[in-house]
């Protein structure tokens, strides 16, 4: 067991019928068994509420031309409790992310802790930039764009300001986006494309990808 630990497996990683508990730290398993949460609005939910998390299922919007989900949530409660309807997936991969990625990475960089987090939205009906004919995943609601954090000694951090200087506002923007590909299947930052240079893309869509 102890080897286990230090290989960075967690308990629901020996057994994947085992709940998950978003309480816990991420292990190899995290990511797949929060993807195979999609399909499973009612399973998601739980998860979110056994790991203490305020929920609210959304309204259905109907898929048309490709947009639209079935799976939506909100948050409540939390330091980034002001967030979008957005896939129950991805929400709960986000709930992973805040608590064993962000806020550690904030106290250890910046000393002090994410109290809000300012996002470009959730779902919006739409390609991916660049590609006609290819829908985001956006268009489920499956991806959210973060912008800037908000701190508790009231100083935010931008992506678009702060990315490129070599500060530790910086250093905390690359360990979030890193520690966020080992909980989202897609993340994409300012060094992926000028498309990126505001904002990192999260997301819990059938591609991995991490830059």
């Amino acid at each position: 067991m102890i080897a286990a630990v230090a290989a960075g497996i967690v308990l629901s990683d020996l057994d994947h019928y085992a709940p998950l508990d978003l309480r816990e730290p991420p292990g190899f398993l995290t990511q797949w068994r929060l993807r195979a949460l999609k399909g499973d609005p009612e399973g998601c939910v739980g998860v979110l509420r056994r790991s203490q998390v305020a929920v609210r299922r959304a309204p259905e919007r109907r898929l048309a031309n490709s947009c639209g989900y079935s799976d939506g949530v909100t948050l409540s409660g939390g330091a980034l409790s002001k967030l979008p309807v957005m896939s129950c997936p991805l929400a709960a991969a986000v709930v992973s992310w805040e608590r064993h990625v962000l806020q550690p990475a904030a106290q250890a960089r910046l000393g002090a802790r994410v109290v809000g987090l300012r996002h470009l939205g959730a779902y919006s009906c739409r390609d991916i930039a660049g590609r006609p004919g290819r829908r985001s995943q956006h268009a489920t609601g499956n991806a959210l764009d973060v912008a800037a954090f908000e701190l508790s000694d009231g100083s935010l951090v931008s992506v678009a300001s702060d990315w490129s200087r070599d500060t530790p506002k910086a250093a905390f923007l690359r360990d979030v986006r890193s520690g966020a590909c080992g909980v989202m299947a897609g993340v994409l930052s300012p060094d992926w494309n000028a498309a990126h240079r505001d904002h990192l893309h999260l997301d819990m869509g059938p591609l991995d990808v991490c830059r």
